[in-house]
């Protein structure tokens, strides 16, 4: 099956500028998260909230891609974005648009994800996959967000009980085929 890359709308935060910059030879991870908020817009407004005063930057992935495939870059590539704990420098971050555990992420009762995963959704994430392979030849991994950070909270509702900080993106995110199709080795299982 022949992958055809949509138009990625460029994007850019207002912070841009501020995040480290890197080359690409150093860069060989994709990780792959679910925004867990309820639409693209609201996950545009949370990437420009300023979350460390010190830097002026927040929490953000290099690309967007919506649930009907629509494709937004909001880091370059030749930028560090904030998006998994000690993988940014070399890695890309790409988020799905997914309720994921939305409103209630560290609600004990809410831990379940439910919401699938468009097939437009995956066919652009692909595509994008491929192109970025192309763009990237150091690039050959690929993790979930949930597979390199492991670490737990105190739930909101009960804080005698821990729940993963991160979950996405989920159980609901098509793997085999991702893998299968997208030609990188996943990482981060252990």
């Amino acid at each position: 099956m022949s992958l055809c890359l949509p138009t990625i709308l460029d994007c850019p935060l207002p912070y841009v500028a501020n995040l480290a910059r890197r080359e690409r030879g150093t860069i060989n991870l994709v990780v792959i998260h679910c925004t867990e908020l309820p639409d693209m817009e609201t996950a545009r407004e949370f990437g420009e909230r300023v979350q460390d005063e010190a830097s002026g930057t927040g929490y953000s992935g290099h690309y967007y891609v919506d649930r009907d495939g629509g494709l937004q870059c909001h880091v370059p590539l030749d930028r560090e974005a904030h998006h998994t704990r000690g993988y940014n420098p070399r890695s890309i971050g790409i988020e799905l648009v997914n309720r994921g555990r939305w409103p209630d992420w560290f609600d004990s009762r809410c831990q379940v994800m439910q919401e699938s995963y468009p097939q437009a959704q995956i066919d652009a994430l692909l595509s994008l996959l491929h192109e970025l392979r192309d763009q990237v030849p150091t690039l050959g991994l690929i993790a979930g967000h949930e597979d390199l950070d492991r670490g737990t909270v105190a739930a909101s509702d009960a804080p005698e009980v821990q729940v993963f900080r991160k979950r996405d993106p989920g159980p609901c995110f098509p793997w085999p085929d991702v893998i299968e199709r997208s030609g990188l080795e996943r990482i981060g299982l252990e």
